[in-house]
């Protein structure tokens, strides 16, 4: 029987009610067989789609709901970069998550595809404990994904992000507007800490962390931390 476009997964009767829904993007079929297997053996994932590039990806979602995307970058007919820029102006920033799946050797796709809104990424070599963690953590809208992997690839496209990020720039403008508390909590979560990792190091209630990476977020016109540490590399908070 040929190939559809995407395919649609099957229902595993076994699944808790209201699992997250995965989209997997990948133009390989074994890669997206692993996925697969992977997510569907944990009782609060469910793959509910397939595609094998970004205009599959557009029309999978168009007939089926998914809360997170995980997206290729390099892809036959529309890219990863295409895809996921499409799938969150279509949503008006709502609408699914996208995590983009990388390799070192395409940084600057990753990068670029980030700044489209996408919500971080991942490596595809990445263990699969990683993989199903930053499901789950993207679906809660944290947006912080293997810190330690988003601090490597970005140090190791630094160069690209300070050209980005030059002076009088958008983004350097919003840095300085921060306050001096919003700054210290804006250089803690480039450095990759969570909430309660900045609460702790700055004496300070969880909620009050809260509320001023809410108004951090909203200085920079960030979406999420993920772009907020872009911005980080950017202007130059943080370095290599």
């Amino acid at each position: 029987m040929p190939d559809s476009p995407w395919t649609a997964a099957s229902d595993p009767s076994t699944q808790p009610a209201a699992p997250i829904r995965v989209l997997l993007v990948d133009d390989q079929q074994l890669v997206r067989g692993g996925f697969r297997m992977l997510i569907n053996s944990q009782p609060d994932l469910k793959v509910v789609a397939e595609a094998g590039n970004g205009r599959e990806a557009l029309a999978a979602l168009a007939a089926v709901s998914a809360d997170v995307v995980l997206m290729d970058v390099r892809m036959p007919g529309m890219d990863g970069i295409e895809a996921t820029s499409r799938i969150l102006d279509s949503n008006n920033g709502g609408g699914p998550k996208v995590v983009v799946l990388t390799t070192f050797d395409l940084d600057e796709y990753a990068l670029t595809a980030i700044q489209a809104g996408a919500s971080g990424f991942l490596l595809k070599d990445a263990p699969p404990e990683e993989l199903l963690e930053a499901v789950r953590t993207v679906y809660r809208g944290d947006a912080v994904i293997a810190p330690s992997t988003t601090r490597r690839l970005l140090d190791h496209v630094a160069p690209l992000l300070r050209t980005a990020g030059a002076p009088g720039s958008r983004h350097a403008d919003a840095v300085a507007s921060l306050t001096r508390r919003e700054h210290e909590v804006f250089t803690l979560i480039a450095q990759g800490l969570s909430n309660p990792e900045i609460a702790a190091k700055l004496y300070l209630s969880e909620a009050t962390v809260k509320t001023h990476v809410g108004h951090i977020l909203a200085k920079l016109e960030a979406r999420d931390r993920v772009q907020a540490v872009v911005i980080a590399y950017e202007t130059g908070i943080v370095a290599p």
